[in-house]
């Protein structure tokens, strides 16, 4: 079975502290480690042993950010999506809801506005989706596969509509803090980093509530 011989592979190599191994074809993270399951794109199985041990390296809890950026560099130039295509999805593309372009364009000048306040300008325009998936997210940037860098930022539909837009605008410069990670080579996550860059601009450390609301 491939996640078990991925598995394996990888425990050859030196991984600790991971009870299993599960595959996808997720285009946006290409691995995730929590409560002991790692999810990680089903290319990698087709990675020579170089590039698997990237991805032990930058697992390892005790690594310096110096050397956990060199070891995410390495296993992102591998192209998963050669050996691994992502599946065919049979969805109709999203099309604007009533209100949506008006609300997109006022996220877009608030971007704007953060960056010009918060980051010196220095953030490079993105593309802002809303998102009527989102159940407990209220926000996500979402990274290309094998750059890293951000591609979109997407925010909950359902949060755009209850709350009020002070908070909406925090969620945005939430993700801005993430896209700002991805912009300066950093990794992306909630770590010591982030949380300093988030203290300096003044938002909480995550983006997420409860998904059932008064």
């Amino acid at each position: 079975m491939l996640d078990a011989a991925l598995h394996e592979r990888l425990a050859g190599l030196g991984l600790r502290g991971v009870r299993a191994v599960r595959t996808h074809r997720n285009r946006v993270v290409m691995l995730s480690l929590r409560r002991g399951v790692l999810r990680i794109h089903a290319g990698y199985a087709a990675a020579p042993d170089s590039v698997l041990e990237a991805v032990v390296r930058y697992l390892r809890p005790w690594a310096r950010r110096a050397a956990r950026q060199a070891a995410q560099a390495e296993f992102l130039a591998f192209p998963v999506e050669r050996h691994a295509p992502p599946r065919e999805r049979r969805r109709r593309p999203a099309r604007l809801l009533p209100g949506d372009a008006p609300l997109l364009e006022r996220l877009q000048q608030a971007h704007r506005r953060l960056n010009a306040m918060h980051f010196g300008g220095a953030l490079p325009g993105i593309p802002i989706r809303i998102s009527t998936r989102m159940r407990s997210r209220l926000g996500e940037v979402a990274l290309h596969p094998l750059t890293g860098a951000a591609d979109v930022i997407g925010m909950s539909r359902r949060h755009l509509r209850q709350d009020p837009w002070d908070e909406v605008e925090h969620t945005l410069l939430h993700e801005m803090v993430h896209q700002w990670q991805a912009a300066t080579g950093q990794l992306v996550d909630h770590g010591p980093a982030f949380r300093r860059k988030a203290r300096e601009v003044g938002v909480l450390p995550r983006a997420r509530r409860p998904a059932a609301r008064s």
